[in-house]
């Protein structure tokens, strides 16, 4: 594994990212939800690095990237992995972004398709403004004396109850990556989904696309998922038993989908 690197964006924002695996291996990124880091892809790693070159990173805001103050756009989130692709060279990569970074996924495959080999998105929406009142999320963040109830709040929304009801190493983890997050980071994710509408727009995705949702995911729910599959030509859809952070609740489940999907013949 290696440790921790870190490059500045054209807008001046420094962004945290590691690559793990052999280094001949085709690129394949994970991108976060939002409120986590790139920790929440540690599980999965070992199966991953078996067959690709690992790159993760912490999403604008978000764990060791810097958050700067204001509203983010899902077009500058877009860019920081186009430019981040860029510091190393590499020209086309896999992808693989859940929840908020399965927006990202969906900017890239519509905005950058010549750096997009296969997209990979897991527990997301195309559109969620008419459903989650984010301007009052945003304030409610940037006023609280701390995240505590803002984590019960996404624990709720990601687990199942069976997972909340007793001590649980998994869960507490992703409670303290919301807990480390920024307010203002978490505020300037909530504009960017605030603002966003790709219903139409991911038609024109020509990438080969595999969706992935949760049966039991009540915020970027089944249908979501159905919807997206739906309106990319040819993306495959797998709906797993399983609320939001599907990559850890149905760990061994969700790797294989997306080596399946990988490693298919074109």
């Amino acid at each position: 594994m290696s440790g921790d690197q870190h490059f500045t964006t054209g807008d001046g924002c420094r962004i945290t990212y590691r690559r793990d695996g052999p280094d001949d291996r085709p690129v394949l990124v994970l991108s976060n939800s939002i409120a986590t880091n790139l920790h929440m892809w540690d599980r999965s790693a070992p199966a991953f690095t078996r067959s690709f070159r690992l790159l993760r990173y912490d999403t604008r805001g978000h764990g060791g990237s810097e958050a700067p103050v204001g509203a983010y756009s899902l077009d500058r989130l877009g860019r920081d992995v186009v430019e981040l692709l860029d510091v190393l060279n590499i020209d086309r990569a896999h992808f693989l972004g859940l929840s908020l970074g399965g927006f990202i996924g969906q900017w890239l495959g519509i905005f950058a398709p010549e750096r997009i080999d296969r997209l990979i998105l897991s527990n997301t929406s195309s559109y969620l403004a008419s459903e989650l009142p984010f301007d009052d999320q945003i304030r409610a963040v940037l006023a609280a004396r701390d995240m505590e109830a803002i984590a019960d709040g996404f624990m709720r929304n990601w687990f199942p109850a069976t997972m909340l009801a007793a001590p649980n190493e998994i869960v507490d983890e992703f409670r303290t990556m919301v807990l480390t997050t920024p307010p203002r980071g978490l505020a300037g994710c909530y504009a960017a989904l605030r603002d966003v509408d790709l219903r139409r727009t991911i038609a024109l995705i020509a990438a080969p696309t595999l969706v992935i949702g949760g049966e039991s995911d009540t915020v970027t729910r089944a249908s979501h998922s159905e919807a997206i599959a739906a309106a990319i030509a040819n993306a495959k859809l797998a709906l797993l038993p399983g609320v939001h952070i599907l990559n850890v609740e149905q760990m061994d489940r969700f790797n294989e989908e997306v080596a399946s999907f990988l490693h298919a013949a074109p």
